[in-house]
């Protein structure tokens, strides 16, 4: 640790969040507009270049955490994660043919991936070790998405210039990175190598458990970031409803994230997620029974619970179960799987099941898996109480 005071640098970690999530609220929801509507493409183009994030992030972010385990510079590594990401997106704005645009996103990948799981490993540590609370950090990053979508969007309209996107997500991880004086400079000490650390990991059967549960319910929550706003307009809402919805979701996270460390310590990691997988699966459970728009609109603050409690309550599972040498590499694994491989194949199919079936049998699939998640979170409830059982049996 520098010699920043602990309260000081808690206020730079919120500030990072809300920086850093302001680009990313900027950039991604607009997307796969600024593709088709600037570049021309078509969906089968689009969906190819979409889905490149989340695969990008299956293979990189487990290798950002074990760069950071090995060198102990997880600050160094951000501060590279940030610039670089943001010079990619600038980049960016400068092709225009398939191919280009296809690498252009992955370089942005490669570097933009890093920066969630290195942040939260160093987040989660600091909190920790000086007893604050990691929801009063992430909960700004709610924040800083749910307003990047709201002005940015607002920006695009009037000027009629989709490439603000790119300067606002490049805006937002610059000024990002002078919050990072305040972090602390080195991580972990490092007892054990990466190769030995994994095996470690593969073998506790409650980590891969969770892994699953992960996948199959933030999965579909992340999907549905790219499939909400077809389903906003398939029942009747507007173009206009479709961002003021995504406020309102995004907007929701920040209050629950707030009272996330409260709601955890009264009724512990594993029961928050199991609400969390319940409110999630109930949700996608409601949009298949086709609802009204403002049915629609008033289900969006739901979000706060399945995600600004989840997010939270997930990570500290990970900090609780992994080996203390090699979290940063547990928390890559734990972005990978959920951020990337679940968002990947629930993005892939519901693209699918939008083309065979139509956008309510598609939450009908969502809703399915979300609840095969939530009895995998029961298998692990009972896996981790038959360790403590047969821990104090033995004593």
């Amino acid at each position: 640790m520098n010699v920043t005071s602990p309260n000081r640098t808690y206020r730079f970690f919120q500030l990072f969040y809300v920086l850093a999530f302001f680009g990313f609220g900027s950039l991604f929801p607009l997307l796969s507009v600024y593709l088709e509507n600037e570049q021309g493409l078509d969906h089968t183009q689009i969906g190819l270049i979409v889905a490149t994030i989340p695969i990008v992030t299956i293979f990189i972010q487990p290798i950002w955490g074990m760069v950071s385990d090995i060198t102990r510079r997880p600050r160094l590594l951000l501060f590279i994660a940030v610039l670089m990401a943001s010079a990619m997106s600038l980049l960016y704005t400068q092709m225009d043919t398939f191919l280009t645009l296809f690498l252009g996103i992955v370089a942005i990948a490669l570097f933009q991936s890093a920066v969630v799981p290195l942040s939260d490993s160093l987040s989660l540590h600091f909190v920790q070790q000086y007893d604050k609370e990691y929801g009063n950090i992430r909960l700004w990053g709610a924040v800083g998405f749910a307003v990047a979508v709201f002005i940015v969007g607002r920006v695009t309209d009037i000027t009629q210039d989709l490439t603000w996107v790119f300067y606002a997500f490049s805006f937002g991880l610059v000024l990002s990175a002078f919050a990072l004086s305040a972090f602390p400079k080195r991580g972990q000490h490092v007892g054990v190598s990466f190769r030995a650390g994994f095996k470690t990991l593969v073998k506790q059967k409650t980590f891969l458990l969770f892994l699953l549960s992960n996948f199959l319910i933030f999965g579909p929550v992340l999907a549905n970031n790219y499939y909400f706003g077809t389903f906003i307009l398939t029942v009747g809402g507007t173009l206009s409803g479709v961002g003021i919805a995504f406020l309102l979701a995004a907007g929701s996270e920040a209050p629950f994230m707030n009272l996330s460390q409260k709601v955890i310590n009264k009724m512990g990691v594993i029961p928050v997620m199991m609400l969390c997988a319940l409110v999630s699966g109930a949700r996608w459970l409601f949009y298949f029974f086709e609802p009204s728009a403002m049915l629609v609109y008033s289900t969006t603050i739901v979000q706060g619970i399945s995600v600004g409690l989840y997010i939270p309550a997930a990570l500290l599972y990970v900090r609780q179960t992994a080996p203390k040498d090699v979290q940063a590499t547990a928390v890559g694994l734990y972005s990978a799987v959920g951020n990337g491989m679940g968002n990947a194949f629930f993005t892939f199919i519901g693209g699918v099941l939008l083309d065979r079936w139509n956008v309510y049998g598609m939450y009908g699939f969502f809703a399915f898996m979300t609840m095969i998640g939530l009895i995998i979170i029961l298998l692990v409830r009972a896996e981790v109480n038959q360790t403590v059982y047969s821990a104090q049996a033995g004593t």
